[in-house]
């Protein structure tokens, strides 16, 4: 994309130069005034003095409009091709730098012709100016670039962009230029995006969402739903939904606080609380079991008992502790998770876990700036909250590993890698989760239907651990 803007020069930009249509994008208001082209002029003279033309040429690539609502070159290559800046072709780079002189009369999700004939235009372009051989700019013309982000899914964190934005406060309502230093991780947000699409494909009318976290809290992915483009209601951040078993984390860290061991003899067998009788999955139970082996296989069951032994106000205070900030049903039936929850919540809870005990406050950007200011806010780290001990953390540790190695969520293991996790389906597969971490990213998927409408058979240990798989495998590639 660079050779295709260096190369057709003003074919792409009409009268200004690069440098001038940064300057009006950085620091200008859109009027057409005499003083305003002064202005542009002398602020491309400064911009020119200080920054190499690469920096300036990434700076305003970052800030341009290429059409379809994509502001910058990262979005436009999503939007458009669902690829990133670096892996674009020849015959793409050639259609997005024709975009830039009239981006909404080109926009090929609209007019693909124009688009077409504008990348013409600036092939021949980059021919006369030596930056690409004849041969090559023919092969690209015989195989013009075709739009293949145009149902929606091209719109790489937009979910994101806008909790962040929401999180911003006084800083967002400047009148000048903000800039927001954040924490997403775009192959990772891709890698969210994809994996979310391939697990949601054989499953109509079924939503979902997906956020990773480091092990500091930074919010490192975030995809909000299949597509931002038709729903901009965010399932991570937003979606209340009963976790299900995956809130027996909180149960059994609960009961390892209080002295109980993984090991300890537990009885996995109907039980009555007043006039309250659940059952285990496909009502099955097992006996005399261990703790380790009632966690693996979600006794709820066991669960119950649990929180009847250690109380249940030790587990709301645990879980509140960790970050649930949801109001917890104080009944025999929080064992079960029937509280709702946000997703983004119930993965940063599990951070602390991951960590190696101290709980986090999540966060999206580490800085905020304007070019005439400098910084204007700068993160500073959070208050060390009381966290959970070593002894605790490690049995933890060893009952999320046996979820996967012999549990309900086996179809989340990966390969060469220890993974932690914990499966939830809730009453009439209306909910199904997976949280879990491996190495140092932490990641939680829920799946489900807007309208709390039942899934056909749907469980934790199916499409969310395989989502989470999918996506943990290209975090953790090398």
């Amino acid at each position: 994309l660079h050779l295709a803007l260096q190369g057709a020069g003003r074919v792409v930009q009409g009268g200004s130069t690069i440098t001038q249509q940064l300057a009006k994008l950085a620091f200008l208001t859109p009027a057409r005034t005499l003083e305003r082209k002064v202005q542009e002029m002398l602020l491309a003279f400064w911009l020119e003095l200080r920054f190499e033309k690469a920096e300036i040429l990434a700076s305003y690539l970052n800030r341009a409009y290429f059409g379809a609502g994509a502001y910058g070159i990262a979005t436009a290559a999503r939007r458009y091709f669902g690829t990133t800046p670096a892996r674009l072709t020849l015959a793409q780079s050639a259609m997005l730098a024709g975009l830039l002189r009239a981006p909404s009369q080109l926009a090929p999700t609209r007019h693909p012709d124009r688009a077409r004939a504008r990348a013409e235009v600036v092939l021949t372009a980059m021919v006369a100016a030596g930056r690409v051989e004849a041969s090559a700019a023919a092969a690209a013309r015989e195989r013009p670039a075709r739009v293949t982000g145009g149902d929606g899914t091209a719109w790489g964190g937009r979910f994101f962009a806008d909790w962040v934005v929401n999180q911003t406060g006084p800083a967002r309502d400047r009148t000048k230029d903000v800039e927001i230093v954040a924490t997403l991780v775009p192959s990772l947000q891709l890698a969210a995006e994809r994996a979310l699409r391939a697990g949601l494909a054989d499953h109509p009318g079924i939503e979902g969402g997906l956020v990773a976290m480091g092990l500091d809290g930074a919010v490192l992915a975030m995809a909000g739903g299949r597509s931002y483009a038709r729903s901009q209601f965010n399932r991570v951040t937003q979606a209340a939904r009963q976790p299900g078993s995956a809130f027996k984390i909180f149960v059994y860290l609960a009961a390892l606080e209080a002295g109980r061991h993984p090991d300890d003899r537990v009885r996995d067998a109907p039980v009555t609380v007043g006039n309250w009788s659940p059952r285990n999955y496909n009502n099955v139970y097992r006996g005399e079991i261990t703790l380790r082996e009632a966690f693996a296989r979600s006794s709820n069951s066991v669960a119950v008992r649990l929180v009847q032994d250690i109380g249940r106000g030790r587990v709301i205070r645990l879980a509140e502790r960790l970050g649930i900030t949801a109001e917890l049903d104080d009944a025999p039936s929080l064992a079960l998770g029937v509280s709702e929850v946000t997703l983004f919540d119930m993965t940063a809870a599990l951070v602390a876990v991951a960590n190696g005990g101290s709980p986090v406050l999540p966060y999206g950007y580490v800085e905020v700036r304007t070019r005439p200011e400098g910084t204007v806010w700068e993160r500073t780290p959070a208050p060390r909250r009381d966290g959970l001990s070593a002894s605790t953390i490690e049995a933890m540790r060893g009952l999320l590993g046996s979820v996967v190695n012999s549990g309900t969520g086996r179809r989340a293991r990966l390969d060469g890698v220890q993974a932690f996790g914990k499966t939830g389906t809730t009453q009439d597969h209306r909910d199904a989760w997976f949280v879990g971490f491996a190495g140092d990213v932490v990641c939680g998927v829920w799946i489900g239907r807007d309208d709390s409408g039942p899934m056909d058979g749907v469980v934790g240990g199916g499409p969310p651990a395989e989502i989470w798989k999918a996506f943990m495998q290209e975090a953790l590639a090398p």
